[in-house]
């Protein structure tokens, strides 16, 4: 028994589709996907890895369905699953697509089409493998991230600032975080001469960190506030250190 894979559902590892871009297919051909519970979709948004396979199908006298397994990757390290149920067993004989949170709901859904009860089963338990990606190191904030890496590249003065090809890099930032580092010369010489550190992390949409580090200080010589941006901490610590000698 041969299973129509030309008319099936399965969408292989390797398609140059976004994670969200699955999932919008997937929302988009099934009759029941307003169901989902709001936090399925809330959790979905933060998807970094996508992986499909078919799980079991079911194929006798003109008569199919298919069960399908999409499995995202949440930034936070999980793996969300939605169960897809194909079936033609209709009234005219298209194409039905269903989509369920778990396997026990698809289950239930799939004993109540009109299939023989001797109808040939087959299973194909693979796991799911999803691509190796690290667990974000961050808490990330989705919302205005390539506006934010712009600004802050454009208000970066130090000659030795990233370039153009941090910027490429960073229009594909999906979320970020900024967090204060402490640790370093703080005040020093002048009363009003200080310094602040901080990092800049991004995620990238295949799941890689960049982080860049911002220095704020005002050792000028007119005492004005001047921002500085390193692509390392370590570069961004010694520039606070020569800035501190210079007006200490």
């Amino acid at each position: 028994m041969s299973v129509p894979y030309e008319t099936a559902a399965y969408e292989p590892a390797e398609s140059p589709e976004s994670p969200e871009e699955h999932l919008m297919r997937l929302l988009g051909r099934a009759l029941n996907s307003f169901e989902l519970p709001d936090e399925t979709m809330g959790r979905l948004d933060c998807a970094l890895a996508y992986d499909g396979s078919l799980h079991s199908a079911h194929h006798s006298a003109g008569l199919h369905r298919e069960t399908y397994r999409h499995t995202w990757l949440l930034a936070d390290g999980s793996a969300l699953t939605l169960w897809e149920l194909v079936h033609n067993t209709a009234p005219g004989g298209e194409a039905q697509h269903e989509v369920y949170v778990d396997e026990e709901e698809v289950r239930a859904a799939t004993s109540r089409l009109a299939l023989p009860p001797d109808t040939p089963d087959f299973e194909l338990p693979v796991p799911v493998q999803l691509s190796p990606i690290p667990t974000p190191r961050h808490v990330y904030v989705r919302g205005g991230t390539v506006d934010h890496a712009r600004r802050l590249l454009r208000r970066a003065e130090n000659a030795d600032r990233p370039g153009a090809d941090t910027a490429a890099l960073l229009a594909t930032a999906s979320a970020h975080q900024i967090t204060q580092a402490f640790g370093g010369p703080g005040r020093t010489g002048r009363a009003a001469i200080g310094f602040s550190l901080y990092e800049h992390a991004f995620l990238l949409r295949d799941g890689a960190e960049v982080s860049l580090w911002e220095v704020e200080h005002t050792a000028t010589p007119d005492g004005r506030h001047m921002c500085e941006v390193y692509v390392s901490e370590d570069a961004a610590r010694r520039a606070m250190e020569r800035r501190a000698a210079q007006v200490s």
